[in-house]
């Protein structure tokens, strides 16, 4: 088992990392921080670029944090807390596969960032080479994803109504 979840955490997070990447810096087909704040302001979190960039932070820096096993907990709480926010705000009305752009993405991403806050980062990770073993407490990982849930949850309530402005044609 501590051989399979360092491959596990390591394609999963880089592929998260990625998407973050993809919000920050236009990398990898993304948009950047400007045209998704663009879109962000349109699922009614203002100002967009603010939220874009702590969406991409999120997932940038969760993703690296849990490439190198590094605060293995604190990258996943990150991630997951991104994640409740996609399948809310844009997932959840299209049901839940990804081709009607569903929640089965981010809530795959959601689940792996989960298993992976609860079994650690593995034989080959930088947590268990500097002996952090205390972030595999409970109170600490419970803690953290308590933290991320409730960070989604006031992310969330700051959303605004958008205001759908009729065409006159």
């Amino acid at each position: 088992m501590d051989n399979g979840i360092p491959i596990i955490r390591m394609f999963f997070s880089l592929a998260i990392a990625a998407h973050g990447a993809q919000k920050l810096f236009g990398w990898f087909g993304g948009y950047g921080i400007k045209k998704t704040g663009v879109f962000f302001e349109a699922l009614g979190f203002r100002p967009g670029a603010a939220f874009a960039a702590a969406a991409g932070l999120s997932e940038l820096g969760g993703g690296l944090l849990l490439t190198v096993g590094l605060f293995t907990p604190f990258g996943a709480a990150a991630v997951l807390s991104a994640m409740l926010v996609a399948m809310v705000s844009v997932h959840v009305k299209n049901g839940f596969f990804a081709t009607e752009n569903g929640i089965e993405l981010p809530f795959l991403y959601a689940v792996a960032a989960l298993g992976i806050a609860l079994t650690g980062g593995g034989a080959i990770s930088l947590d268990r080479m500097l002996g952090l073993s205390f972030l595999l407490e409970p109170y600490v990982v419970t803690s953290l994803l308590v933290l991320a849930v409730l960070g989604s949850a006031v992310t969330l309530s700051m959303r605004r109504s958008v205001v759908v402005v009729p065409s006159k044609s």
